[in-house]
């Protein structure tokens, strides 16, 4: 019976090799699943709070009042909200933001998916390379994106206007002082530098396909456009969300591109943004309380669209899921 109860205990026995002496966790690995895990994400929340909350916090506050350097802050209630909303500037820079985010988002989006469903060839040589320089105009300065962009489209010498000029009846081009033409600049220059990101992130939402799926549809008899149109689309309906949805909140937040061009957003403020208008108010115009008028607004302009892409999202997710 002895030796019964003692076979049993050694049944029940934990499984490891090490037998401990004490119950008491050990004094390193065991703290991490207790207080002291709280310091090692500590970091970041104090990163978070000093440089993404105070800012916010203290932008909303500087908003009711009318402040430029060296003079006191003169609290001016809703008076910068109401100004904004008159401002033509404020309504010009929106539509100004909205042409361009167009004019860069959609085709990006065609090349991107376009680029994308070439890499996924299996047949396609030089893979890796052709994967690694995508990323090259995303690490390129933007300053030197600005200078070969300029010498692209310039009016006189521009190779852009060279070529339209073999066309008969064609005029050069000035894609500065005009509006739409700067647009097309601008959005040029943003697709350019982010069309690679979008490749990749495409890229490997179609590798993850399975492949069974284009054997399906090959023994059925479908095409290669049909494959594509009916297997592939379909499965990047959330990638495609995805991308719309950083592209929005990235096209309203162009500032580089135009500033690059012109710091006040051209002769007539053809392309003036929202970013750059705010820009220009704070360190031009020295109306910081306008200036975090502007944040705000932009802010709310991205909170509100945002929900309007989370809703679609959502309708998407749901008809894809019946």
């Amino acid at each position: 019976m002895t030796q019964f109860k003692a076979s049993q205990g050694r049944k029940n026995a934990p499984l490891t090799p090490w037998k401990s002496k004490t119950k008491k966790p050990l004094p390193g690995v065991g703290s991490l699943n207790g207080r002291w895990g709280y310091f090692a994400i500590a970091p970041f929340f104090l990163i978070f709070l000093v440089f993404g909350v105070a800012p916010v916090v203290y932008s909303i506050y500087i908003a009711f009042f009318k402040w430029a350097p060296m003079e006191d802050p003169e609290f001016n209630g809703l008076n910068n909200f109401i100004f904004l909303l008159q401002d033509s500037d404020f309504w010009l820079a929106i539509r100004n933001t909205f042409s361009i985010w167009v004019l860069s988002t959609f085709p990006q989006l065609f090349i991107a998916i376009s680029l994308a469903a070439i890499l996924r060839n299996k047949r396609l040589k030089g893979k890796s390379f052709w994967r690694t320089i995508l990323l090259v105009p995303n690490i390129t300065s933007i300053i030197a994106i600005t200078i070969v962009f300029q010498q692209l489209f310039g009016r006189e010498y521009g190779l852009i206007n060279l070529l339209l000029g073999l066309i008969p009846g064609v005029e050069n081009i000035d894609f500065i002082e005009g509006v739409i033409p700067s647009h097309i600049q601008i959005a040029t220059m943003i697709t350019w530098r982010w069309v690679g990101y979008n490749i990749l992130i495409f890229l490997a939402s179609m590798l993850a396909i399975p492949d069974e799926l284009y054997e399906s549809a090959s023994v059925d008899g479908a095409s290669k456009w049909q494959q594509f149109r009916y297997v592939t689309l379909p499965s990047l309906k959330n990638t495609i969300t995805f991308v719309l949805i950083v592209g929005t909140i990235g096209g309203l937040q162009v500032f580089a591109e135009p500033q690059q061009l012109n710091a006040e957003g051209g002769s007539s403020k053809q392309f003036l943004t929202l970013t750059l208008f705010l820009f220009n108010q704070a360190f031009l115009n020295n109306k910081y309380g306008y200036a975090a008028a502007i944040g705000i607004a932009i802010t709310v302009i991205v909170l509100i669209i945002s929900a309007v892409n989370f809703l679609i999202t959502r309708k998407i997710s749901g008809e894809g899921s019946r």
